[in-house]
């Protein structure tokens, strides 16, 4: 393998990669599969950019080695969501959490710190976090994957103030999210489309988690918050729906054929996992399993 001969085009297919390897096509998906070969897919099929892969052979001659692509600690990354959060633990996928914002867990994606994040930002241009994991994951061997819509507005404190929208909370007390989180930023924008100053609005405490941000409602240590329907009416609250996002998941396309996350995938299409999510309420399963961006 020291003088390969190319085909004289920019893209090999899995049959030249294996022709020119001298292996079987199953290798060929198997290495691509792992991250250790350098691919792109498009219209549904495995492309191996020649030049990349004339560089990988290079890198391993000579008695080189070609370096292992660093492994990505097992850790669940991203915006924290009750009904992800719980499936983690009830598969007994192994995963460990790390729940603080859509936009801390794309950061700490990009630098390897957990095999997947969850994430609802709304795109500038429209739709829901392809823009955003694009940018975010530049580089990365990552698919971005359904989980769910979900309804979100404010959740109000029982037997409190009963605003209709963004534009009457003016005085109250909101419960805040961290500023990595989507559900600030989602905020914001709904409240410049409504008119609504922030600054005439008192901010409680900051909340790192939605279930925190609702419970800190219910303790009356803030009136409202921007909350999930799910768990609004997990604590019994009134909720006052504003509009539906996508929270979807950024996957290390080496770390899905894994067995904690193949695990988790697998219970998330289970009818126990459906009825859990009926039963909170606020959730379209619709999305599960959607590919919505593939790097």
């Amino acid at each position: 393998m020291t003088d390969p001969q190319f085909p004289p085009h920019d893209y090999l297919t899995v049959r030249e990669l294996a022709d020119l390897l001298r292996l079987k096509e199953r290798k060929i998906y198997d290495l691509a599969a792992s991250g250790e070969v350098p691919c792109s897919r498009a219209t549904g099929k495995l492309l191996f950019p020649a030049a990349e892969i004339r560089a990988w052979i290079e890198g391993a001659q000579s008695g080189g080695t070609i370096a292992a692509p660093t492994a990505r600690p097992g850790v669940f990354l991203g915006s924290h969501d009750p009904l992800l959060d719980w499936a983690i633990r009830q598969s007994r996928c192994g995963l460990a959490t790390y729940f603080d914002g859509s936009l801390d867990g794309l950061t700490r994606f990009a630098g390897g710190e957990g095999v997947a994040t969850g994430l609802h930002v709304r795109d500038p241009a429209g739709g829901w976090n392809a823009a955003t994991a694009r940018d975010a994951a530049a580089g990365q061997n990552a698919v971005l994957v359904g989980f769910a819509a979900r309804r979100r507005g404010l959740v109000l404190r029982e037997g409190g103030a009963a605003p209709k929208g963004l534009a009457e909370l003016a005085g109250l007390r909101l419960a805040p999210r961290q500023q990595s989180s989507g559900s600030a930023g989602l905020l914001r924008d709904l409240a410049a489309e409504a008119g609504l100053d922030l600054g005439m609005v008192t901010l409680t405490p900051l909340e790192r988690t939605e279930d925190e941000a609702v419970q800190s409602v219910r303790r009356g240590e803030a009136d409202v918050t921007f909350g999930l329907e799910s768990v609004a009416r997990a604590y019994g609250l009134p909720f006052v729906p504003l509009i539906d996002e996508r929270f979807d998941l950024l996957i290390d396309r080496k770390a899905w054929f894994d067995p904690p996350l193949q695990r988790l995938m697998a219970f998330c299409r289970s009818e126990i996992f459906r009825s859990r999510a009926e039963s909170l309420g606020g959730y379209d399963l619709t999305p599960l399993g959607e590919v919505v961006w593939n790097a």
